[in-house]
Protein backbone atom coordinates (compact mmCIF):
# COMPACT_ATOMS: atom_id res chain seq x y z
CA UNK A 1 0.00 0.00 0.00
CA UNK A 2 1.92 3.02 -1.28
CA UNK A 3 -0.57 5.15 -3.22
CA UNK A 4 -1.96 7.99 -1.14
CA UNK A 5 -5.64 8.63 -1.66
CA UNK A 6 -7.79 11.75 -1.61
CA UNK A 7 -11.27 11.13 -0.25
CA UNK A 8 -12.66 14.68 -0.09
CA UNK A 9 -14.02 17.19 -2.54
CA UNK A 10 -11.44 19.92 -3.17
CA UNK A 11 -14.06 22.47 -4.25
CA UNK A 12 -17.23 21.80 -2.24
CA UNK A 13 -20.33 23.81 -2.95
CA UNK A 14 -21.38 26.49 -0.49
CA UNK A 15 -24.43 25.16 1.38
CA UNK A 16 -27.78 26.86 0.97
CA UNK A 17 -28.52 26.15 4.63
CA UNK A 18 -26.82 28.46 7.14
CA UNK A 19 -26.17 26.76 10.51
CA UNK A 20 -27.15 28.71 13.65
CA UNK A 21 -24.55 30.73 15.57
CA UNK A 22 -22.30 28.46 17.61
CA UNK A 23 -22.87 25.40 15.42
CA UNK A 24 -20.54 22.43 16.01
CA UNK A 25 -19.32 19.91 13.45
CA UNK A 26 -19.17 17.04 15.94
CA UNK A 27 -17.47 14.42 13.78
CA UNK A 28 -14.47 15.16 11.59
CA UNK A 29 -10.85 14.02 11.28
CA UNK A 30 -7.38 15.13 10.28
CA UNK A 31 -4.77 13.20 8.29
CA UNK A 32 -1.19 14.16 9.11
CA UNK A 33 0.53 16.06 7.68
CA UNK A 34 2.46 12.82 7.23
CA UNK A 35 5.90 14.43 7.35
CA UNK A 36 5.21 15.50 10.94
CA UNK A 37 2.64 12.92 12.04
CA UNK A 38 3.37 9.55 10.38
CA UNK A 39 0.62 7.04 9.83
CA UNK A 40 0.44 3.81 11.78
CA UNK A 41 2.23 0.82 10.24
CA UNK A 42 -1.08 -1.02 10.72
CA UNK A 43 -3.08 1.58 8.74
CA UNK A 44 -5.58 0.06 6.31
CA UNK A 45 -5.50 3.14 4.07
CA UNK A 46 -2.89 5.80 3.27
CA UNK A 47 -4.57 9.18 2.77
CA UNK A 48 -3.20 12.38 1.37
CA UNK A 49 -2.54 15.10 3.93
CA UNK A 50 -5.70 16.75 5.30
CA UNK A 51 -4.41 18.81 8.19
CA UNK A 52 -5.83 21.44 10.53
CA UNK A 53 -5.50 24.37 8.13
CA UNK A 54 -7.79 22.66 5.63
CA UNK A 55 -10.22 21.51 8.33
CA UNK A 56 -10.58 24.93 9.94
CA UNK A 57 -10.95 26.64 6.56
CA UNK A 58 -13.76 24.22 5.68
CA UNK A 59 -15.38 24.85 9.07
CA UNK A 60 -15.58 28.55 8.31
CA UNK A 61 -16.68 28.00 4.71
CA UNK A 62 -19.57 25.78 5.77
CA UNK A 63 -20.69 28.18 8.52
CA UNK A 64 -19.68 26.27 11.65
CA UNK A 65 -17.84 27.63 14.68
CA UNK A 66 -16.47 24.55 16.43
CA UNK A 67 -15.26 21.03 15.68
CA UNK A 68 -15.00 17.70 17.44
CA UNK A 69 -12.01 15.95 15.89
CA UNK A 70 -12.13 12.16 16.02
CA UNK A 71 -8.85 10.24 15.86
CA UNK A 72 -8.53 8.69 12.41
CA UNK A 73 -7.77 4.96 12.35
CA UNK A 74 -4.84 5.55 9.98
CA UNK A 75 -2.99 7.18 12.90
CA UNK A 76 -3.57 4.24 15.24
CA UNK A 77 -3.25 5.15 18.91
CA UNK A 78 -0.79 8.00 18.37
CA UNK A 79 -3.08 10.98 18.92
CA UNK A 80 -0.46 13.64 18.11
CA UNK A 81 -2.12 14.78 14.87
CA UNK A 82 -5.49 15.17 16.59
CA UNK A 83 -3.94 17.05 19.52
CA UNK A 84 -2.11 19.34 17.10
CA UNK A 85 -5.35 20.17 15.30
CA UNK A 86 -7.10 20.92 18.59
CA UNK A 87 -4.23 23.20 19.65
CA UNK A 88 -4.49 25.07 16.35
CA UNK A 89 -8.21 25.77 16.84
CA UNK A 90 -7.92 28.57 19.43
CA UNK A 91 -10.16 26.70 21.85
CA UNK A 92 -12.81 25.88 19.25
CA UNK A 93 -12.14 22.15 18.98
CA UNK A 94 -12.31 19.14 21.24
CA UNK A 95 -11.28 15.62 20.43
CA UNK A 96 -11.91 11.89 20.65
CA UNK A 97 -8.85 9.68 21.06
CA UNK A 98 -7.93 6.12 20.22
CA UNK A 99 -5.84 4.69 23.03
CA UNK A 100 -3.80 1.62 23.75
CA UNK A 101 -5.36 -0.42 26.56
CA UNK A 102 -2.07 -0.13 28.44
CA UNK A 103 -2.19 3.69 28.53
CA UNK A 104 -1.19 5.10 31.91
CA UNK A 105 -2.95 7.72 34.00
CA UNK A 106 -0.42 10.44 33.25
CA UNK A 107 -1.01 10.10 29.51
CA UNK A 108 -4.78 10.22 30.01
CA UNK A 109 -4.29 13.46 31.95
CA UNK A 110 -2.16 14.83 29.11
CA UNK A 111 -4.87 13.97 26.60
CA UNK A 112 -7.47 15.69 28.75
CA UNK A 113 -5.35 18.83 28.99
CA UNK A 114 -5.03 18.74 25.21
CA UNK A 115 -8.80 18.80 24.70
CA UNK A 116 -9.67 15.11 24.46
CA UNK A 117 -13.07 14.28 25.93
CA UNK A 118 -13.62 10.66 24.99
CA UNK A 119 -12.23 7.50 23.44
CA UNK A 120 -13.40 5.67 20.35
CA UNK A 121 -13.80 1.90 20.10
CA UNK A 122 -13.83 0.79 16.46
CA UNK A 123 -15.39 -2.55 15.57
CA UNK A 124 -15.13 -2.31 11.78
CA UNK A 125 -13.09 -5.34 10.79
CA UNK A 126 -11.82 -3.71 7.61
CA UNK A 127 -10.24 -0.93 9.67
CA UNK A 128 -8.93 -2.66 12.80
CA UNK A 129 -7.34 -6.04 13.44
CA UNK A 130 -8.29 -6.41 17.08
CA UNK A 131 -11.11 -5.03 19.24
CA UNK A 132 -10.74 -6.56 22.72
CA UNK A 133 -14.00 -5.89 24.54
CA UNK A 134 -12.63 -6.78 27.98
CA UNK A 135 -9.76 -4.32 27.67
CA UNK A 136 -12.07 -1.68 26.21
CA UNK A 137 -14.27 -2.01 29.31
CA UNK A 138 -11.21 -1.43 31.50
CA UNK A 139 -10.39 1.73 29.54
CA UNK A 140 -13.98 2.92 30.01
CA UNK A 141 -13.71 2.43 33.75
CA UNK A 142 -10.45 4.39 33.83
CA UNK A 143 -11.78 7.38 31.89
CA UNK A 144 -14.92 7.74 34.01
CA UNK A 145 -13.25 10.06 36.59
CA UNK A 146 -12.28 12.42 33.76
CA UNK A 147 -15.91 12.88 32.75
CA UNK A 148 -15.24 11.41 29.31
CA UNK A 149 -17.53 9.27 27.19
CA UNK A 150 -17.06 6.37 24.79
CA UNK A 151 -17.70 6.52 21.05
CA UNK A 152 -18.57 3.17 19.46
CA UNK A 153 -18.32 2.52 15.73
CA UNK A 154 -19.89 -0.61 14.27
CA UNK A 155 -22.12 -1.86 11.50
CA UNK A 156 -25.72 -2.87 12.05
CA UNK A 157 -25.16 -6.59 11.55
CA UNK A 158 -23.14 -6.89 14.78
CA UNK A 159 -25.34 -4.76 17.06
CA UNK A 160 -26.89 -7.79 18.78
CA UNK A 161 -23.41 -9.18 19.43
CA UNK A 162 -22.27 -5.84 20.89
CA UNK A 163 -25.27 -5.23 23.15
CA UNK A 164 -23.76 -6.87 26.29
CA UNK A 165 -20.59 -4.82 25.81
CA UNK A 166 -22.47 -1.55 25.31
CA UNK A 167 -24.76 -2.32 28.24
CA UNK A 168 -21.70 -2.78 30.48
CA UNK A 169 -20.02 0.52 29.60
CA UNK A 170 -19.92 2.67 32.78
CA UNK A 171 -19.84 6.03 30.99
CA UNK A 172 -22.06 7.82 28.45
CA UNK A 173 -21.99 6.32 24.96
CA UNK A 174 -22.07 7.97 21.54
CA UNK A 175 -22.86 5.74 18.55
CA UNK A 176 -21.23 6.75 15.29
CA UNK A 177 -23.59 7.12 12.34
CA UNK A 178 -26.43 5.25 14.06
CA UNK A 179 -24.54 1.99 13.75
CA UNK A 180 -24.68 2.20 9.95
CA UNK A 181 -28.25 0.95 9.32
CA UNK A 182 -29.60 0.05 5.90
CA UNK A 183 -31.53 3.29 5.33
CA UNK A 184 -33.05 1.99 2.10
CA UNK A 185 -35.40 -0.12 4.24
CA UNK A 186 -36.95 2.98 5.81
CA UNK A 187 -37.61 4.10 9.38
CA UNK A 188 -39.34 0.88 10.44
CA UNK A 189 -36.70 -1.58 9.28
CA UNK A 190 -35.18 -4.31 11.47
CA UNK A 191 -31.98 -2.24 11.64
CA UNK A 192 -33.84 0.79 12.92
CA UNK A 193 -35.95 -1.20 15.38
CA UNK A 194 -32.77 -2.72 16.84
CA UNK A 195 -31.11 0.67 17.04
CA UNK A 196 -34.13 2.25 18.72
CA UNK A 197 -34.12 -0.55 21.27
CA UNK A 198 -30.52 0.38 22.03
CA UNK A 199 -31.42 4.06 22.40
CA UNK A 200 -34.30 3.16 24.70
CA UNK A 201 -32.12 0.95 26.88
CA UNK A 202 -30.15 3.82 28.42
CA UNK A 203 -30.79 7.53 28.82
CA UNK A 204 -27.10 8.30 28.27
CA UNK A 205 -26.76 6.85 24.77
CA UNK A 206 -26.32 9.49 22.07
CA UNK A 207 -25.91 9.12 18.33
CA UNK A 208 -24.56 10.98 15.33
CA UNK A 209 -27.18 11.36 12.61
CA UNK A 210 -24.49 11.70 10.00
CA UNK A 211 -22.94 10.25 6.85
CA UNK A 212 -25.72 10.11 4.26
CA UNK A 213 -22.90 9.70 1.73
CA UNK A 214 -21.93 6.40 3.41
CA UNK A 215 -25.40 5.12 4.20
CA UNK A 216 -27.48 6.09 1.16
CA UNK A 217 -26.09 4.52 -2.02
CA UNK A 218 -28.67 6.34 -4.13
CA UNK A 219 -26.69 9.53 -3.52
CA UNK A 220 -27.94 13.14 -3.37
CA UNK A 221 -30.46 14.32 -2.33
CA UNK A 222 -30.19 11.31 0.03
CA UNK A 223 -33.94 10.76 0.20
CA UNK A 224 -33.71 7.32 1.81
CA UNK A 225 -31.40 8.68 4.51
CA UNK A 226 -33.77 11.56 5.24
CA UNK A 227 -36.82 9.29 5.42
CA UNK A 228 -35.12 6.84 7.78
CA UNK A 229 -33.33 9.34 10.04
CA UNK A 230 -35.82 12.19 10.50
CA UNK A 231 -37.93 10.18 13.02
CA UNK A 232 -34.82 9.55 15.14
CA UNK A 233 -34.11 13.26 15.30
CA UNK A 234 -37.68 13.96 16.35
CA UNK A 235 -37.85 11.17 18.94
CA UNK A 236 -34.42 11.70 20.57
CA UNK A 237 -33.88 15.46 20.21
CA UNK A 238 -31.62 15.79 23.25
CA UNK A 239 -29.25 12.95 22.29
CA UNK A 240 -28.35 13.67 18.68
CA UNK A 241 -25.23 15.13 17.11
CA UNK A 242 -24.20 15.93 13.55
CA UNK A 243 -20.84 15.74 11.85
CA UNK A 244 -19.45 16.23 8.36
CA UNK A 245 -17.08 13.24 8.57
CA UNK A 246 -14.53 15.31 6.60
CA UNK A 247 -12.16 14.23 5.06
CA UNK A 248 -14.39 11.21 4.54
CA UNK A 249 -12.03 8.26 5.12
CA UNK A 250 -12.22 5.61 2.39
CA UNK A 251 -14.80 7.52 0.36
CA UNK A 252 -12.47 8.08 -2.59
CA UNK A 253 -14.68 6.27 -5.12
CA UNK A 254 -17.28 9.07 -5.00
CA UNK A 255 -16.14 12.29 -3.34
CA UNK A 256 -18.87 13.71 -1.07
CA UNK A 257 -19.76 17.38 -1.56
CA UNK A 258 -19.66 18.89 1.93
CA UNK A 259 -22.05 21.68 0.99
CA UNK A 260 -24.61 19.10 -0.08
CA UNK A 261 -24.14 17.21 3.18
CA UNK A 262 -24.86 20.38 5.19
CA UNK A 263 -28.02 20.93 3.15
CA UNK A 264 -29.36 17.58 4.43
CA UNK A 265 -29.50 19.01 7.98
CA UNK A 266 -32.79 20.93 7.60
CA UNK A 267 -34.30 17.86 5.92
CA UNK A 268 -33.73 15.67 8.98
CA UNK A 269 -34.20 18.41 11.61
CA UNK A 270 -37.21 20.25 10.29
CA UNK A 271 -37.61 23.00 12.91
CA UNK A 272 -35.24 25.68 14.13
CA UNK A 273 -35.53 24.26 17.65
CA UNK A 274 -34.43 20.80 16.51
CA UNK A 275 -31.57 22.23 14.47
CA UNK A 276 -30.32 24.25 17.44
CA UNK A 277 -30.36 21.15 19.65
CA UNK A 278 -28.58 19.10 16.98
CA UNK A 279 -25.87 21.62 16.14
CA UNK A 280 -25.42 23.77 19.24
CA UNK A 281 -27.08 22.72 22.49
CA UNK A 282 -26.28 19.01 22.45
CA UNK A 283 -22.61 19.14 21.34
CA UNK A 284 -21.90 22.03 23.69
CA UNK A 285 -23.44 20.11 26.59
CA UNK A 286 -21.32 17.06 25.80
CA UNK A 287 -18.00 18.65 24.82
CA UNK A 288 -17.98 22.14 26.37
CA UNK A 289 -20.13 21.76 29.52
CA UNK A 290 -18.27 24.62 31.15
CA UNK A 291 -19.90 27.12 28.75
Amino acid sequence: MTRRITSWHTSPSRPRYAPPPGAVDAHCHVFGPKARFPFSPKAKYLPADAGPDALLALRDYLGFERNVIVQASCHGTDNAATLNAIARSNGKARGIAAVDPAIDGAELDTLHAGGIRGVRFNFLKRLVDDAPKDRFLEIARRIAPLGWHVVVYFEADILAELRPFIDALPVPVVIDHMGRPDVSQGPNSPDMHAFRALMESRADIWTKVSCPDRLDPAGPPYADFVRAVRPLVEDYPDRILWGSDWPHPNQQAVLPDDGTLVDVIPEIAVTEALRKKLLVDNPMRLYWPEY
